[in-house]
């Protein structure tokens, strides 16, 4: 993952935007989420934004369109092949419990499993489709997709805006160079993806024999 965040941070702004827009839009749709988190590119778009090589409400306006429109794709799929692709869930993800996760989400919640789904990578991947198989009606599970892409577009992309905001001020004070900051970009991505696949692990149950 450090090497998909140095990649997306060192390229040009243009191509920064449509991956900000892609992956998110992927996350469900194909279910990209389950091994590559949306929000790693809409974070590094943050980060070029306060470097003003994108405007922030680019990067927001991006993130938006691909939230909501990947999770309305994932929304039909589910309705339309949902329990075929069920089958086909990477087991390591029925393992750790996320899939069950999702199942009871959806069912539990309901519509407010889709902006509850939207804080969790697997979560954002799996709830979409989970909602169309389930028979949410189009019109419930769109109202909380565009409230639930629009706040956590929002919420990613500025958190990004920030944290480039206190690499700049570090630089300046400390004297460090871009390799650094990048370096300390790369270490808190990849202790947070540590922590998950090690949370993930511990919920997983243990294999016979």
């Amino acid at each position: 993952m450090d090497r998909v965040l140095g990649v997306l941070v060192a390229l040009p702004p243009a191509l920064v935007l449509a991956l900000v827009f892609l992956l998110p839009a992927l996350e469900a749709s194909t279910f990209l989420g389950l091994f590559v988190p949306g929000e790693i590119a809409v974070l590094v778009g943050g980060v070029v934004a306060h470097s003003g090589r994108l405007p922030l409400w680019a990067v927001i306006a991006a993130a938006v369109a691909g939230a909501v429109l990947g999770d309305q794709a994932g929304y039909l799929v589910g309705r339309r092949y949902g329990r075929r692709l069920l089958a086909r869930t990477p087991r390591r993800f029925v393992r750790s419990g996320e899939l069950r996760r999702a199942l009871d989400l959806v069912r539990h919640r309901g519509a407010v499993a889709v902006l509850i789904g939207r804080w969790a990578a697997a979560l954002r991947a799996l709830v979409p489709g989970i909602a169309g198989l389930s028979g949410m009606p189009r019109a419930t599970f769109t109202v909380a997709n565009v409230a639930g892409g629009v706040l956590w577009s929002v919420t990613v992309a500025v958190l990004g805006f920030l944290a480039g905001a206190s690499y700049r001020l570090l630089e300046r004070r400390l004297g460090l160079g871009g390799e650094a900051v990048l370096a300390v970009l790369v270490v808190l991505v990849t202790v947070r993806l540590w922590r998950h696949r090690r949370a993930t692990r511990r919920t997983a149950p243990p294999r016979r024999g």
